[in-house]
């Protein structure tokens, strides 16, 4: 349960949609109506959509599995970036290089670059260089960090994606979609919600907006994880058991 309720959503300003004219149709579903020509959404189908992406996203983190969050919008990134780094999700909030995941065998490369560039630092290597290669090498590792570094422990393609405004990142949800990763994103009133597996109609422009919903689906993952956690400890101590049961059998034989 995303355990977020009406008032709450309500005082975030989640549901302020954009300009009637900007509307895309299919999100009829989610408006409730329409002030001063802007349209607004309908905050009780936002909690029981954020309950059913919450409820979802548990049970991928209790899996063990890896979710990735875009956001590179201004008002989302630094936010996106703060809440992710605690769940340690890969995320990117810089440019979305094309082909991420469609072509993750290239960014896996980019990746092992950095790492390449690290091992130099501390094998000896890096002292061999001129001048002119450790700069070089420099410049490289820095636009490798910027591009790839949040997404450094991602070694296969992720379980799921979650997307702020998929206009913006358009590009992000259609490789998902593509190679049939499961898509959760906010949606506003000019996006079109049939393109994501779990939508969750929000205000995806409003810093307030998109921290609750983040700070909800950050809580979601979190529980999912505890509990893949608390299931490891009851799993080692129960072989423990198991192996102290068959070593006091053994004695007693």
């Amino acid at each position: 349960m995303s355990k977020v309720n009406f008032e709450d959503l309500l005082n975030a300003g989640v549901h302020f949609g954009h300009l009637k004219r900007k509307w895309n149709p299919a999100m009829a579903p989610y408006i409730f109506d329409e002030k001063k020509g802007i349209h607004i959404i309908d905050l009780n189908k936002t909690i029981v959509l954020l309950d059913q992406a919450c409820a979802a996203m548990k049970q991928i983190a209790r899996s063990g599995k890896k979710i990735l969050f875009v956001a590179t919008k201004k008002q989302a990134k630094e936010l996106l970036a703060e809440r992710v780094k605690e769940i340690n999700m890969p995320f990117v909030t810089e440019r979305w290089t094309g082909g991420m995941l469609t072509n993750f065998q290239t960014t896996r490369k980019s990746i092992r670059k950095m790492t390449l560039i690290d091992k130099m630092k501390s094998d000896g290597t890096w002292d061999t260089l001129n001048k002119r290669e450790r700069l070089f090498k420099t410049r490289q590792r820095e636009k490798l960090e910027k591009n790839f570094g949040s997404i450094a422990d991602m070694t296969r393609q992720p379980a799921a994606i979650f997307i702020v405004d998929i206009l913006k990142e358009h590009i992000a949800l259609n490789e998902a979609r593509r190679l049939n990763i499961p898509t959760f994103a906010m949606v506003d009133t000019n996006s079109n919600p049939k393109l994501v597996d779990f939508p969750i109609p929000a205000n995806d422009d409003a810093t307030k907006s998109i921290s609750i919903v983040l700070d909800a689906i950050c809580s979601a993952i979190k529980e999912g994880l505890d509990d893949r956690k608390s299931a490891k400890v009851a799993s080692d101590k129960e072989e423990v058991a198991a192996e102290v049961k068959v070593e006091q059998e053994g004695t007693q034989e």
